[in-house]
């Protein structure tokens, strides 16, 4: 892990619990003697000079992909090759999505691109390792330090993140050549890495291929994991060397019915569950548990559940002069209708019971959600008999009287109300999903109109607040409340600022608190806050809280070493598969069936035989009766 040392505005060491922190500066540590998988962008001749970093017209006529080049190489990877990347961030031709967020982190980064801007308008050529930014240094080969404002501890999990993967500058070097690029032969299509695999097919409409890397080395098996991992048989490869897999085979079948069909024959190895086969592979008990189907059972494949680090909220502009404010009638008016729409019968016919109501922002798996009775929202929930039990209609029908609605009318006018859903959702395929949401509205006798737009459109719509109601969602980019409590922090508004806060919301105390909770370590301070921040949304209802989706995944019994983490996405290197055992399998199971060629040469044969008799006949009465 990185070693941070504090600083004030004059540079000068403080503690970590000190109030004057005005940077943070990462030492980052990275392996030593950690080899590139092959790449030509490596290869040189015997005098050193690179072999395909200036390639002629005629040298590309017999490239067509990667794998055409004759000659591949390797080298170490250094510090600079993380600075490297550090340095991409910021360049003019490649649109980072987190050089904002980034810029106001990194110290220096903002004015490192906007210098590379201003040289890309003289015409120069930018040439990263020709400029250098000022909060990011190498100390050596094996060390670089990353300068931040304040104190930022979330830089942590973005360390770890594709952002800011190592790139060596030859890469980036050989594909920027026009004649490979106008070949497809580019750096997004063939990443260059120094993981267990690398890419060596990449057909994103048939298949793509990951193949061991020769030079992947020093990782083993983990040897220590929680209590149920060694009788789960998770600890079985413990010691050995990663990866345990030679190739990866992802494939693209266009049909849910075929991809299915060949996973339950044996010829792929993991599947989800569609909506139309969950009844054939998933049991719902009474109590609403899950279990595999007895055709699951009878072939050995298990059944892999986790609740996703996401959540799928309606949202309410709180710019709008109806639905939004900060009057108790409007909370009531929100609240009332986060009680009628009905999230446990969403989930149950729309996802198959994959998923669990939200009570706040903040999913399971991230430090801040309370589960049980303490993590209810009560201005929506009651707890009863041990559970989580939605409010009645009755109450939301008074918290919308109480609102100024009765009945779903204007007190005042008499008008009924009416609600506007932004949507990008159209057609057939939505017409069940939208027809439920207008009978939630209903309930209410609130009269709901839907605005299907196209997806242009629809962000214009957020962009510039002009929404009521709309339907959104966020996947966690690292593990940390920060990441989910930043969609409801003011100075994130998407209207005013751009930000992803797409509900405008905006709460004083809740972004005092905010600001406070950001840059804390998890501990029970933290969490005093984090609590205090959700019950505050809580009250204010800026979404409808929706649901946390759970990913299901089926695996035959020939996959090893399975343990779902969906904010990993590096497993693949502990998965092994028992090949002989597959193969016997899908020999078991594809047996050839004859009996229906028997059939079908019995059908013939009685389809023949009357023509073959009549033949018969008419031949034998010739002989006895010949002409004259």
């Amino acid at each position: 892990m990185p070693d941070v040392v504090y600083l004030d505005k004059d540079n000068h060491p403080v503690k970590e619990t000190d109030d004057d922190i005005a940077y943070s500066i990462y030492t980052i540590p990275i392996k030593q003697n950690i080899y590139y998988q092959p790449h030509p962008a490596f290869a040189r001749d015997e005098n050193g000079v690179w072999l395909y970093h200036n390639l002629t017209d005629e040298e590309l006529s017999d490239i067509e992909d990667l794998a055409d080049f004759e000659q591949t190489d390797t080298r170490k990877l250094v510090a600079d090759d993380f600075v490297y990347q550090i340095k991409r961030l910021a360049h003019p031709e490649i649109h980072s999505p987190i050089l904002g967020v980034m810029s106001e982190h990194i110290v220096g980064l903002k004015d490192y691109a906007q210098k590379l801007r201003d040289l890309r308008k003289k015409g120069d050529v930018v040439d990263l390792r020709q400029h250098d930014i000022s909060g990011v240094n190498i100390v050596d080969n094996y060390h670089y330090q990353i300068k931040v404002y304040g104190k930022y501890p979330q830089l942590d999990y973005w360390l770890a993140m594709p952002f800011f993967a190592p790139i060596p500058w030859e890469a980036e070097q050989f594909y920027s050549q026009p004649g490979l690029i106008n070949k497809n032969i580019t750096l997004d299509w063939y990443p260059v890495g120094t993981g267990p695999f690398y890419m060596t097919e990449n057909d994103p409409n048939r298949r793509m291929v990951l193949t061991k890397n020769p030079h992947f080395h020093g990782e083993r098996y983990p040897t220590e994991g929680e209590e149920t991992d060694r009788q789960n048989g998770l600890l079985n490869d413990a010691g050995k060397s990663l990866p345990l897999t030679d190739k990866i085979v992802f494939t693209l079948e266009k049909e849910s019915t075929s991809y299915w069909g060949k996973f339950m024959q044996g010829y792929y190895d993991v599947s989800g569950i569609s909506s139309d086969s969950f009844e054939q592979a998933v049991n719902v008990s009474a109590s609403g548990e899950f279990g595999l189907s007895d055709v699951m059972k009878e072939k050995g494949i298990k059944l892999e559940t986790a609740i996703a680090a996401t959540s799928f909220y309606t949202g309410f502009n709180m710019l709008d002069p109806v639905v939004g404010g900060y009057t108790e009638r409007a909370r009531k008016l929100r609240q009332a209708i986060s009680i009628a729409i009905d999230q446990e019968e969403y989930i149950s016919i729309f996802a198959n019971g994959r998923g669990i109501p939200a009570q706040g922002p903040i999913p399971p798996g991230i430090f801040g959600y309370s589960e049980g009775k303490s993590g209810i929202n009560t201005h929506i929930y009651k707890w009863e008999k041990g559970q989580a039990v939605r409010k009645s209609l009755d109450a939301a029908k008074q918290l919308l009287a109480e609102a100024g609605y009765p009945n779903g009318r204007n007190e005042k006018t008499g008008e009924p109300l009416v609600i506007y859903l932004d949507t990008t959702a159209s057609g057939p395929d939505s017409k069940a999903d939208l027809d439920w949401i207008r009978k939630q509205f209903k309930k209410l006798k609130i009269q709901l109109v839907i605005r299907s737009s196209d997806y242009n459109r629809f962000q214009d719509k957020i962009r510039r607040g002009r929404t009521q109601l709309f339907q959104w969602g966020w996947n966690a980019d690292y593990p940390d409340p920060e990441n989910f409590l930043f969609l409801l922090y003011g100075p994130n508004g998407r209207a005013e600022f751009g930000g992803e806060n797409t509900a405008n919301y905006h709460n004083k105390e809740f972004d005092m608190l905010f600001e406070q909770m950001r840059t804390m370590s998890n501990s029970p301070e933290r969490r005093s806050i984090i609590n205090r921040m959700v019950e505050i949304a809580r009250k204010d209802a800026p979404w409808i809280w929706g649901f946390h989706p759970k990913q299901f995944s089926l695996y035959h019994q020939w996959n090893h070493n399975v343990k779902p983490n969906l904010m990993a996405n590096n497993t693949l290197k502990y998965r092994r598969i028992d090949a002989s055992l597959r193969e016997k399998l899908q020999s078991e199971w594809n047996q050839p069936i004859l009996w229906p060629l028997g059939v079908v040469l019995i059908v013939i044969m009685l389809m023949v035989l009357p023509a073959f008799l009549i033949y018969r006949a008419k031949k034998h009465k010739k002989h006895r009766f010949p002409s004259s």
